[in-house]
């Protein structure tokens, strides 16, 4: 069997359903359906940073003091360094902000990782890369969107791909352990195409909660990614 990492998963490879897509009626229970993933990833949208609204602190512990396993928290919001720090006072396991919307991104990565979570930072479809190459181990996870951040159900945008590639390439050049998420448009044949890309997190939310058997759909998209991997 390959050797289990920190989560207590196969081989490296994370599958993080959103439960943006998930039923919020009972989502409790929609929780428990997804009792084999490493992480439940929680979207934190405040309608200026992008135009959607959904949780707030107070959902997001509630849903933190319910789900069988660690929380991934990613905050499209603005002000990031107010509100962050109070995901990961709530108990998330990690917590990402947006780099267009930090003044101070390692001051925050570095309060986020004082308090007892990890430390992510996201990047829009367009928004550069290199200026994180010399920062990477200051983050425990970047987080490149595969799709506009806002809205859930779009499609992936494969253009992001050359990004992923060259953050893998230079965390392997660097030694760095970061973690390389992608979100947006994640199901069967593209988590291929990220996985090939190097990322090693993937957030799925329709491929995961759309299926009739959720646990198993993420038995089968680990074991795509893990076919698929590149290791730089």
């Amino acid at each position: 069997m390959p050797p289990l990492d920190e989560t207590g998963r196969v081989d490296g490879i994370r599958i993080n359903p959103s439960i943006l897509a998930a039923d919020f009626v009972n989502m409790e229970s929609e929780l428990a359906r997804i009792s084999g993933a490493d992480f439940a990833h929680v979207d934190v949208m405040d309608n200026h940073f992008v135009p959607n609204l959904t949780f707030g602190p107070q959902m997001v512990g509630r849903i933190q003091q319910t789900s069988p396993i660690p929380l991934d928290v990613h905050l499209m919001i603005d002000n990031p360094e107010r509100w962050a720090p109070e995901y990961a006072e709530i108990g998330a396991a990690s917590v990402t902000f947006h780099l267009e919307a930090a003044s101070e991104p390692v001051a925050l990565a570095r309060r986020l990782r004082s308090i007892g979570a990890r430390a992510g930072v996201a990047v829009k479809p367009g928004t550069p890369v290199e200026n994180l190459f010399d920062v990477l181990d200051e983050f425990d996870q970047i987080l490149v969107m595969t799709v506009e951040p806002g809205f859930g159900g779009q499609s992936f945008m494969p253009e992001t791909m050359p990004k992923l590639r060259s953050l893998a390439e230079e965390a392997k050049r660097r030694g760095s352990a970061v973690w390389l998420q992608v979100d947006g448009g994640i199901g069967e044949s593209t988590i291929a195409e990220a996985a090939e890309a190097g990322a090693d997190t993937f957030v799925a939310g329709s491929a995961v909660f759309g299926a009739d058997d959720p646990d198993a759909a993420i038995v089968n998209l680990r074991n795509v990614a893990m076919r698929h991997r590149h290791t730089y």
